[in-house]
């Protein structure tokens, strides 16, 4: 199962926020707005991290993480039954008093009908009363009702008559599973990779390492299938047998080595004036244990040595290529399982999911661009199967505009309304022809993702635009760099980006040419007019406005024969000549497009 919607409220920075969630999830924004905080609710959720007084917004008294699930399999739909909805989801909230107590609490599908409530058993388990209702057939024919009868009653006539039946959706008051506290783990596995981590910690073979993980399989597979790892186990046991005084049966261990039974004895008569005896019991570990201890990773890249003396670059590498090994193998046991389960008639009993969640906080540290890039490909493969990928960043290598659905752009614009989403659920593109060219163009020039980091994006049609534009700014001293201009690779592929730009509340400026050349035909210009007006359509005055250039940015710089190879490079050369004169009309729309 996978999340879908996550609802956070009064955590950290963050008052009140709902959230639509992918199979890949991008959270970006600037630094302090609350990009970390909705990880830390999610881990929260999960029990991954402890609650502290300080985790409440302002000081509040309460607080409650709630999270949608959907896509059940059938273990899943057999584990949560009493939550599942007609739409196979589940929704369970997690929530918590000041005094850093918490629960769980499950929606569930109640029928209108008094009597088809569970909190209403006790009013109607007199057989008297019982047997008024619809259900008195599904009732034992006699003896006492009991409630757990009742409820079975309950289970039946509702799964026999749903379609008839109106139900209202509710948080259960009661606690979620029936139990007081969830087990960890119950709604699947999490790993979690922080920006700041030592990749010593994940090539421990200790605690919840991702390292750990993958290595446990190796040597559980080993328990299984390899015969001299058996034998090994058992030798051990044995040996542990013969150590202690008493036999499992209670008999005394004749074959006990005499050093133990003298070391105690020593012992024994030197507090004998005490009225006391010591008794040493050997209590077998986990033999499966035993075979961590002392298994170190070693790194070689030329140099022979352990990790913390490599590169934080190459520790950080390591530590994604453990997730990606664990994802695989993980991957592959599932498989196996859903080929066992299916042999054995499904599920029957209540287990964890077996979804996984894989949450990381800025991946891009410590690589170079080319090494950014090959992981997002590989995270996006990753979150393509049964894994859910959460993670926030600060680079443009891990944006792709073809996954705008996944972006969640994260902003704090004040301290009284805490940290907001905003977010792109519906489709962009509703002409396949549009959807194709804002992928095509974004192909050619990935960097166009930067955009969402802008404080202003300045959108132009082509190569020569992007490179002149900043020349010109730079002789006027207006250059500014929290400023992107986007090449949109034509005039016609401009709207698509507006689109984007308008649902994240991007503001920004259009600067296009009016193509109005005398050497064009009538034609032409009728068909640059339509472009034209396209764009203009799509602006949103809250957040944009356009510029238009008198036919082209080179005619505005004065090029007035334009070559058509080498356009960027011989524009600026142009404009960065020592005796070029900037027209007034140039610099007023310069002026205009860099103003704050």
């Amino acid at each position: 199962m996978k999340i879908r919607k996550l609802i956070i409220h009064n955590w950290r920075s963050i008052h009140e926020l709902s959230l639509s969630a992918e199979d890949l999830m991008i959270f970006i924004g600037q630094n302090n707005h609350g990009k970390s905080n909705i990880l830390s609710a999610i881990l929260f959720f999960f029990g991954e991290i402890p609650l502290d007084v300080l985790d409440f917004y302002r000081d509040r008294e309460d607080l409650f993480v709630e999270v949608l699930f959907s896509e059940l399999d059938d273990g899943d739909r057999t584990t949560f039954k009493k939550y599942v909805t007609t739409e196979n989801n589940i929704r369970v909230r997690k929530e918590a008093t000041k005094d850093c107590v918490f629960t769980y609490h499950g929606y569930v599908e109640v029928p209108e009908e008094d009597w088809l409530r569970e909190e209403n058993i006790s009013n109607y388990i007199k057989r008297e009363d019982a047997e008024t209702l619809p259900l008195a057939e599904l009732l034992p024919d006699s003896g006492r009702i009991t409630k757990d009868a009742f409820r079975q009653a309950q289970e039946k006539y509702i799964n026999q008559n749903r379609e008839d039946l109106i139900f209202s959706y509710e948080l259960e008051a009661g606690p979620f599973l029936g139990a007081k506290n969830v087990a960890k783990g119950i709604f699947g596995d999490v790993y979690f990779v922080p920006s700041v981590k030592k990749a010593e910690d994940d090539l421990s073979t200790k605690g919840r390492s991702v390292f750990n993980a993958l290595y446990e399989r190796v040597i559980n597979k080993m328990s299984e299938e390899n015969q001299e790892f058996r034998e090994a186990k058992e030798k051990i046991v044995s040996l542990m047998r013969i150590l202690n005084r008493m036999n499992e049966d209670g008999t005394e261990n004749i074959a006990r080595p005499t050093e133990l039974s003298s070391f105690e004895e020593s012992i024994n008569i030197e507090i004998e004036n005490w009225n006391t005896t010591i008794d040493v019991d050997i209590i077998p570990p986990d033999i499966n244990d035993i075979f961590k201890v002392g298994t170190k990773v070693w790194v070689n890249d030329g140099i022979r040595t352990d990790v913390g003396r490599k590169g934080q670059g190459l520790q950080r590498a390591l530590i994604f290529a453990l997730v990606r090994s664990l994802a695989k193998l993980m991957r592959q046991e599932r498989e196996e399982a859903d080929g066992a389960e299916a042999s054995a008639q499904g599920f029957s009993s209540r287990q964890a999911s077996r979804s996984w969640y894989f949450i990381l906080e800025e991946p891009e540290l410590y690589l170079h661009p080319q090494a950014q890039r090959e992981l997002f490909d590989s995270l996006v493969k990753l979150s393509s199967g049964e894994s859910q990928v959460l993670l926030c960043t600060h680079s443009s290598s891990f944006i792709s505009l073809k996954w705008y659905h996944s972006i969640c752009v994260v902003r704090k614009n004040s301290l009284e309304e805490g940290t907001t989403v905003l977010q792109c659920t519906e489709e962009l593109f509703p002409e396949e022809k549009d959807k194709n060219l804002f992928n095509m163009t974004y192909w050619i020039n990935p960097d166009r993702g930067e955009l969402f980091f802008a404080k202003k994006v300045v959108l132009v049609e082509g190569p020569t635009d992007k490179t002149v534009l900043p020349q010109l700014a730079n002789k006027l001293n207006i250059f500014r760099h929290e400023y992107t201009i986007i090449d949109c690779g034509s005039k016609d592929a401009i709207p698509n980006y507006l689109r984007l730009l308008n649902r994240f509340k991007i503001p920004y400026v259009v600067v296009y040419d009016k193509d109005h050349q005398t050497s064009k035909s009538p034609d032409a210009i009728l068909s640059a007019d339509k472009s034209s007006q396209k764009i203009e359509s799509n602006v949103d005055s809250a957040l944009g406005k356009t510029i238009i250039l008198e036919n082209d940015i080179e005619e505005e710089i004065g090029i007035l024969e334009p070559e058509k190879k080498n356009k960027p490079y011989i524009a600026v050369a142009h404009v960065c000549k020592n005796d070029f004169i900037m027209s007034d009309s140039l610099q007023a729309k310069v002026e205009s497009i860099y103003a704050q």
